[in-house]
């Protein structure tokens, strides 16, 4: 093996033709030969371009509705075939086998086929046989043949050939394999999972994921920590369908808050009212609702103003100027929102380090989708908690029951408590959270904490009384002793959600009833660790 090899003949064969004809035209400029196939040969020939069908190469015509024209010895041989051992080059003369020096692939949509919802067929249809295992022949033949997955890749290709006198270097096609190789396991993973969800298969004997390298960080949770952002190419809403309009580049942090943020948000449609959720280290640390964005942002910023200092901001409408100048009062790291209209921009213009990302849409918190998450030797995987409560599953369990006002704010805690650390303990008091308890190795520690919030919150915006008294309260899971749910009495809360189930309901009930609370349960946890 040397470390220069020629780039003689090219086989271009891809669905996506984006910059086929430039690359096709650069190509035969530098005398390169050019095979293709099917549409692709008819692109680069209405192109004016000498191109020889792979039908012709192989003696065989493109059949079965073109699923059979690149499964063929002239083609995989002259892939495979090794230039520097004679047995491999004499087969080549006696069979006529023409070396292959550079392939040119992308493969059938299946992704976005699935993601635009096609039938069963339909996919089945559009997984490719012949493009993965050209890909796989080029890569592992990367010795002497070079191999293109990506259309990001034209340029540097080209410009590897003007550096080297029509040649590429041996690095340079090893990446070009290890994207080829990541590209079709991606493939395949893609395959296996929209399969396992076709079939029901909840748990298939084997799992299979797969990324896009979206962004290199600077560095992970830490500075000592490397780091890279990839997306698995869905279209959900969220940060990594976003629109980035200003600010510095998102770190692993930003990423990561920026995505809690977005899915809290995303709970209340627009529809009914505007809704704002601020977060801090993934938790929320403010969510409200009010008659407009900026009454919404400043409900949920009365929260816990100390812990809004450099969080993230969702919203769950494009944000608007007044919503923004509000905003700019004080340092925020990133918003994210449907849109933003040109008031909005214009106020954020000025803040140079502030990211400002839209979405176009809110993510659906009912969608069906996966979690893994990594430990040692394996992973866990786990459906995304898209749980909701449906009518009539709440069940009063109280002497006294919620009034109407109590009922909407428990509907409104039960959905924020969702997307807090547990133990999590929420306080909502008409439409807005003011206190909130993450985290916590005990739940009675979460209400204390989330009271004392409340009372500090308080005496800064020059209240006599807590901002909980008069509340309800969530719990993410059940008190399992009465203890927590007398501390979020003696916090002022009148009423409580959560979920029932301890061994001790009856003591607990007991004691609510005692203090005068409604309760109701709703037989559905939310643990989030």
């Amino acid at each position: 093996m040397t470390n220069l090899a020629p780039v003689r003949r090219a086989l271009l064969s891809v669905s996506d033709k984006t910059g086929l004809i430039e690359l096709g035209r650069a190509l035969s400029e530098r005398g390169v030969e050019l095979i293709s196939t099917g549409g692709s040969a008819k692109a680069l020939r209405d192109a004016g371009l000498n191109v020889r069908d792979v039908a012709e190469i192989t003696g065989f015509p493109e059949m079965m509705d073109g699923r059979v024209k690149t499964l063929h010895p002239m083609v995989h041989g002259g892939l495979l075939a090794l230039r520097d051992k004679d047995d491999h080059v004499a087969s080549m003369t006696e069979h006529g086998i023409g070396p292959i020096d550079l392939l040119v692939v992308n493969l059938y949509p299946f992704e976005e086929t699935v993601a635009k919802g096609a039938d069963y067929d339909k996919c089945i249809e559009n997984i490719d046989i012949g493009g993965p295992a050209m890909i796989r022949a080029a890569a592992k033949n990367h010795a002497f043949v070079s191999v293109v997955v990506d259309v990001e890749d034209y340029e540097p290709l080209l410009a590897e050939l003007d550096a080297n006198d029509g040649q590429t270097t041996y690095t340079f096609r090893q990446n070009l394999a290890l994207t080829a190789y990541a590209r079709t396991g991606a493939y395949d993973a893609a395959v296996s999972s929209w399969m396992a969800r076709a079939l029901d298969q909840a748990q298939p004997r084997r799992h299979a994921f797969a990324g896009k390298l979206a962004q290199g960080l600077r560095y992970g949770e830490n500075p000592h920590q490397s780091a890279a952002f990839y997306t698995d190419g869905t279209a959900r809403p969220g940060v990594a369908t976003a629109m980035q309009l200003q600010g510095k580049e998102l770190s692993y942090n930003n990423i990561n808050d920026t995505d809690a943020a977005f899915e809290l948000v995303s709970e209340f449609l627009p529809d009914d009212g505007p809704a704002c959720a601020i977060i801090k280290h993934a938790n929320p640390c403010g969510v409200a609702r009010g008659a407009t964005l900026r009454e919404a942002y400043m409900r949920a910023f009365d929260c816990d103003r100390t812990s809004a200092f450099g969080g993230i901001i969702a919203l769950n409408q494009p944000l608007d100027g007044p919503t923004a100048e509000e905003i700019a009062q004080i340092f925020t790291e990133v918003v994210i929102a449907p849109g933003a209209d040109d008031a909005a921009r214009a106020v954020f213009s000025g803040k140079k380090n502030l990211r400002l990302l839209t979405t176009e849409g809110l993510a659906d918190p009912t969608e069906a989708s996966l979690m893994i998450k990594q430990v040692s030797s394996g992973y866990l995987v786990q459906n995304k908690d898209n749980g909701t409560l449906e009518p009539g599953v709440l069940k009063v369990v109280t002497k006294r029951a919620p009034s109407d006002q109590e009922m909407a704010d428990m509907l409104f805690a039960w959905r924020v408590a969702k997307h807090v650390k547990s133990n999590a303990i929420v306080y909502v008091n008409n439409g807005a959270t003011v206190g909130i308890g993450a985290g916590q190795m005990s739940r009675v520690d979460s209400c204390r904490i989330a009271a004392r919030k409340s009372e500090d919150m308080a005496r800064e915006l020059g209240l006599d009384t807590p901002l909980t008294q008069g509340s309800v309260v969530a719990s993410d899971a059940f008190f399992p002793f009465a203890d927590g749910l007398l501390t979020a009495a003696e916090a002022g809360a009148r009423a409580v959600i959560q979920p029932g189930g301890s061994m001790r309901d009856d003591e607990v009930i007991a004691a609510a009833d005692d203090a005068g609370l409604a309760m109701v349960l709703t037989g559905m946890r939310h643990f989030r660790h």
